[in-house]
């Protein structure tokens, strides 16, 4: 839960893929123009096993057609649907990643059930920054608090960016409703509490 007003009106463009039927953010600030991307989405061929960049260039395209500087790559939680593009982008810009703490929870999970190789690591290491429930930074001069918001996946984060809130899976408006609790880790009545 939000425990004050955040500051700013962020800008807000998302970005539909039709492939996995998520929706990818730039989220910027108008009075410095630096913004975060959230979510970004690797593009993966399910019969050749290729992955490929097209939705997270277009979000590069847009971030630079708009004149904006990338100050952040945001993702509210590991997608069982899609591969996050954050550490592509971070390798093309050099702009920090971010997660929430408990992602180190579903790659233990994950790492066990799905017979991941023992590299694999499952410490967090694959973003720059962890966060933590209640933590706030900026982007730009918006103000950026992050939420624990626990069913979907038991790391679920949101982010309540200015005026604006950020929950990716947690919840499907207007169509959906609530997301899945089916996944490992998932927890219905979690959902229903972060909600």
């Amino acid at each position: 839960m939000v425990k004050s007003a955040l500051q700013g009106r962020p800008i807000v463009k998302g970005f539909f893929d039709k492939r996995t039927f998520s929706v990818q953010y730039v989220v910027a600030d108008p009075e410095t123009r630096h913004c975060a991307i959230i979510d970004p989405v690797l593009d993966f061929d399910e019969k050749s096993g290729s992955t490929a960049t097209w939705s997270t260039d277009e979000l590069l395209d847009h971030v630079r057609n708009e004149g904006y500087t990338l100050e952040w790559i945001l993702d509210t939680h590991p997608h069982a649907d899609h591969f996050s593009a954050a550490a592509y982008l971070r390798g093309k810009t050099g702009v920090q990643t971010a997660i929430g703490e408990k992602v180190v929870e579903v790659q233990k999970l994950w790492k066990e059930i799905y017979n991941y190789s023992d590299t694999f690591p499952t410490d967090g290491s694959q973003w720059d920054k962890l966060f933590v429930d209640g933590e706030r930074f900026k982007i730009g001069s918006c103000d950026v608090e992050v939420m624990f918001t626990p069913g979907h996946t038991l790391a679920s984060i949101a982010y309540g960016v200015g005026d604006a809130i950020f929950v990716h899976d947690t919840l499907f408006q207007p169509d959906f409703g609530t997301a899945r609790a089916d996944f490992p880790g998932g927890d219905a009545h979690a959902l229903w509490r972060s909600i």
